[in-house]
C-alpha cells in the first residue's frame, strides 16, 4: 500500500520518465505522483513493451518494478543498458527483496538505485532528486565535452597552421646555405645544418673576403624555436656571400675586419642596436689560402678543432665571452698553421654537448674520437658520420640541440 503524500509544490522539470509495473493500479498511482511533481510519464505494463517504447523514445529515467510475469525488471534493465542512445538514464528498481545479492544483481545489471515496496513517495522524490543531480552532471560534463571537443578542433586547426608555416619556414632557412659545399681554388668547405626541430638556431657558411683569402663562420643562437630562427636569418644577411655590401665582416676596398674585431662589433650591434635578450655565441676564422694561416676568434663558442693530415687532432682557442651579453667584453685572436690535407672545423655545441642515456657529454675527447676514427674519409662523409655517431651516443634517440658547423679542408 502506498502512504499518503505529504503536499509539496511541483518541481518545474522536463524529465520523461518511464514508470514500468504489471499492476495497473500501481503504474497509476506512480504515475500521478510524477506528474504532479512535473515529470512527463509514460506507461508501460510489462518489460517487453517497455523495451520496445524504449527503441524509439529516449526516457531520462526509469523506474521499474522487479518482479514483474515474463520478462523481469531485472532482465529488463540488462536489455535497456545495450540499447544505444546519447545520453544517460537513471534507473530505479522497486522491489521487496532486500537481500545483499539482489542488490549486487541489480547493480550488474545497470540499475542505480532501489526502492522498497511499498513505495513511501518522499523516498522515491528523494531518490528522483538524486537522479535529478546525476542527470545535471552528466549533462554538464556531455557539455564541456563538447566545449573541449570544439576547442581541441581550433587547436588542431591552428597547430596545422603553425606546422605548414614551419614547413615554409624551414625552407626558407635552408636557403640561407643554399651551398653546402664551397670551393676557394684547391680548397674545399663543406657545411653542416642538422636542426632538432622544424627550425634551428645555428647558422654556418663561408664568404671570399678577397683573392686568396675566405672567411668561415659557425653560430649558434640562445634558445630554440622561431625566435631563434628569425636572429639566425638576420645574422645570415650580415655574414651573407651574395650581398658584400652588407656583409659585417668586410671593410671594404676588398678587405675585412679582423676577426676580434668582427665580435666586438656584433657585441656592439646586439646590445645598443638591438637591445633584445637573445645572444649568440660563434667562430670565425679568416684564413689565407696562399700560405694556410689562419686568424680566428671564439666568443663562446665550442673550441675549434684541426684534423690533420696524419689523423691527429688538436683544438683551438681559449673560450671567450658569448655574444650580447656583456657590453665590455674582450674578444681574443686565435692564430693557426694549416698544412696541405688538413682541416679545420668550426662545430656547434649541439656537437661537444649531446648527452648519452646516461646523461654523459660527448665532449672534445669524444668529438676527437669520432675524427681520428674517420679521419680517412671525405669532407662530406666525415660530416655524415659525426651525425650517425651523434645519434649512436644519444642511443638512438633524436638529437636535443641543432647540430651544425663548416669544415674546411686546405690544399695550399
Amino acid at each position: 500500500m502506498l502512504r499518503r503524500p505529504r503536499r509539496r509544490e511541483a518541481l518545474p522539470t522536463d524529465r520523461h520518465v518511464l514508470v514500468v509495473d504489471d499492476s495497473r493500479a500501481q503504474r497509476r498511482v506512480l504515475s500521478v505522483l510524477l506528474q504532479r511533481w512535473g515529470y512527463r510519464v509514460t506507461e508501460a505494463g510489462s518489460g517487453e513493451a517497455a523495451l520496445a517504447l524504449c527503441r524509439g523514445s529516449g526516457f531520462d529515467m526509469v523506474v521499474s518494478d522487479w518482479m514483474m510475469p515474463g520478462m523481469s525488471g531485472l532482465e529488463f534493465c540488462r536489455a535497456f543498458r545495450a540499447l544505444p542512445r546519447e545520453g544517460y538514464a537513471y534507473f530505479i528498481l522497486l522491489t521487496s527483496r532486500s537481500a545483499a545479492g539482489a542488490v549486487v544483481d541489480g547493480l550488474d545489471c545497470g540499475a542505480d538505485d532501489f526502492l522498497g515496496k511499498p513505495v513511501a513517495p518522499d523516498e522515491l522524490r528523494a531518490r528522483l532528486r538524486a537522479g535529478e543531480r546525476i542527470l545535471g552532471m552528466q549533462a554538464e560534463l556531455v557539455e564541456k565535452n563538447h566545449l573541449l571537443g570544439a576547442a581541441l578542433g581550433e587547436l588542431r586547426g591552428i597547430q596545422d597552421a603553425l606546422d605548414r608555416d614551419l614547413i615554409e619556414a624551414r625552407k626558407l632557412q635552408q636557403a640561407l646555405t643554399p651551398d653546402r659545399r664551397r670551393c676557394f681554388g684547391g680548397s674545399t668547405a663543406t657545411m653542416l645544418i642538422r636542426p632538432a626541430g622544424p627550425v634551428g638556431g645555428d647558422l654556418a657558411g663561408c664568404f671570399e673576403i678577397g683573392p686568396g683569402r675566405a672567411g668561415l663562420y659557425s653560430v649558434d643562437v640562445s634558445g630554440h624555436g622561431i625566435a631563434s630562427a628569425m636572429m639566425t636569418t638576420r645574422l645570415a644577411g650580415l655574414l651573407s656571400a651574395a650581398s658584400p655590401e652588407r656583409n659585417l665582416a668586410l671593410s671594404g676596398a676588398g678587405g675585412a675586419w679582423p676577426p676580434e674585431e668582427l665580435a666586438r662589433r656584433f657585441n656592439r650591434m646586439m646590445l645598443e642596436e638591438l637591445r633584445i635578450e637573445q645572444y649568440f655565441t660563434m667562430a670565425y676564422a679568416e684564413v689565407d689560402l696562399g700560405s694556410g694561416r689562419v686568424a680566428l676568434v671564439q666568443a663562446g663558442h665550442p673550441y675549434p678543432a684541426v684534423l690533420r693530415r696524419d689523423g691527429t687532432v688538436e683544438f683551438l682557442g681559449a673560450g671567450g665571452l658569448p655574444i650580447g651579453l656583456i657590453e665590455q667584453a674582450i674578444y681574443d685572436r686565435v692564430e693557426a698553421q694549416l698544412a696541405p690535407g688538413d682541416r679545420l672545423l668550426l662545430l656547434s655545441d649541439g656537437v661537444t654537448d649531446c648527452r648519452a642515456p646516461d646523461g654523459a657529454e660527448l665532449g672534445q675527447e669524444g668529438l676527437a674520437r669520432i675524427l681520428r676514427a674517420n679521419a680517412g674519409l671525405g669532407d662530406a662523409e666525415l660530416l655524415e658520420a659525426l651525425v650517425w655517431k651523434l645519434h649512436d651516443h644519444a642511443g638512438g634517440a633524436d638529437l636535443a640541440d641543432d647540430a651544425s658547423g663548416v669544415l674546411f679542408c686546405y690544399q695550399g
